[in-house]
């Protein structure tokens, strides 16, 4: 601080220093009361502000709340309309296999009915037993075996009927018992013979297997092929080079496979294309038979015909030979024909 400004502050009154500091003081408290009025108001507009989202929030909630009751509501319903239709659906399907049921029972028991009056007449004509007749096989083998075990129920419900044992005194259960050991003993007897009838099948297509793959074997090494080529399920794989080579082979598939082409067949053609030349040129090499020249009128020769050129004799005489030859086997063969006639 300077001298000058020293000088200044100690010449100001005392007086005007508490002035100054009255008017601050009561300028600051009309600027509180000022802030705390607008702080007030902030207050009540935040508070109002508050009550309104309240409001509105509950408002929102209540909805929700009530939109949750209608779609319950709804769902509910739903799922009672669907269960209406499922218990519907399934209703109609076990009616519907019941008829389906009743009238396979009908025609099976229409059959067995049927099967029972022919072994009936064939007992009373004293003929041997015999099987039902033969279903389709192809509708059969088609089955289920869920259908197969429920047309096997259907048909055991008809065939083994209920005993009336009330009504039977000891003779009569004693035959009973008999007659249905008996039955047990024939049913016994075709299933042991049948098993063993597929054990002895089983057997002979095994035999036949190994029959068949040791001709295969045998057809594989006549081949110069190894003796499981034919035997697996696949074709025996071509190869096109030598199993002892070393290197790498770098001639194409189709230098390779020119390898395997011809044989035998090339020469043989090439031997007979050789043998036929040879004779071509041993045919060409004969002498020529040439008739002696005719001088003289030519023999046929009617009056006006012209001259014959001296190159076409020998053909106008082969010519004639031919036809006179022509007439000779004629002749011959109407002779051969009267004689037959006679």
């Amino acid at each position: 601080m300077s001298d000058e400004e020293y000088e200044n502050t100690s010449n100001t009154s005392k007086t005007s220093k508490k002035g100054d500091d009255a008017f601050a003081k009561a300028k600051s408290g009309i600027k509180q009361s000022e802030l705390n009025e607008q702080l007030k108001e902030y207050i009540g507009e935040w508070r109002n502000q508050r009550a309104k989202e309240e409001e509105e929030l509950k408002r929102l909630k209540d909805k929700q709340a009530k939109r949750k009751e209608i779609r319950a509501e709804q769902d509910k319903k739903l799922a009672a309309e669907k269960k209406q239709e499922e218990d519907r659906l399934k209703k109609e399907a076990a009616e519907k296999k019941a008829a389906e049921e009743e009238k396979k029972k009908a025609e099976m028991l229409e059959a067995e009915i049927k099967r029972q009056e022919m072994m009936a007449a064939q007992k009373e004509k004293g003929g041997s037993k015999q099987s039902a007749p033969a279903l389709d096989a192809r509708k059969e083998m088609s089955k289920t075996k869920e259908q197969v075990e429920e047309e096997m129920k259907i048909s055991l419900s008809i065939r083994i009927k209920p005993l009336a044992l009330d009504q039977m005194d000891s003779d009569e259960l004693r035959n009973k018992a008999n007659q249905i050991w008996n039955t047990i003993l024939s049913l016994e007897t075709d299933k042991y013979d049948y098993e063993q009838r597929h054990m002895n099948q089983d057997y002979e297509f095994k035999e036949l297997n190994e029959r068949q793959k040791i001709q295969l074997r045998n057809k594989a090494v006549k081949k110069g092929l190894d003796p499981e080529s034919f035997t697996g399920s696949h074709p025996p794989k071509i190869r096109m080079f030598s199993k002892y080579e070393r290197r790498t082979d770098t001639r194409t598939y189709g230098d390779r496979k020119k390898l395997y082409e011809g044989g035998c067949e090339v020469m043989r053609s090439e031997l007979l294309e050789s043998l036929w030349k040879d004779k071509l040129t041993e045919f060409s090499k004969r002498p020529k038979a040439r008739l002696p020249k005719w001088y003289g009128e030519r023999p046929g020769k009617k009056a006006g015909d012209p001259e014959t050129p001296e190159g076409e004799e020998d053909g106008v005489a082969a010519e004639e030979e031919l036809e006179e030859e022509e007439e000779e086997e004629e002749e011959e063969e109407e002779e051969e024909e009267e004689e037959e006639e006679e």
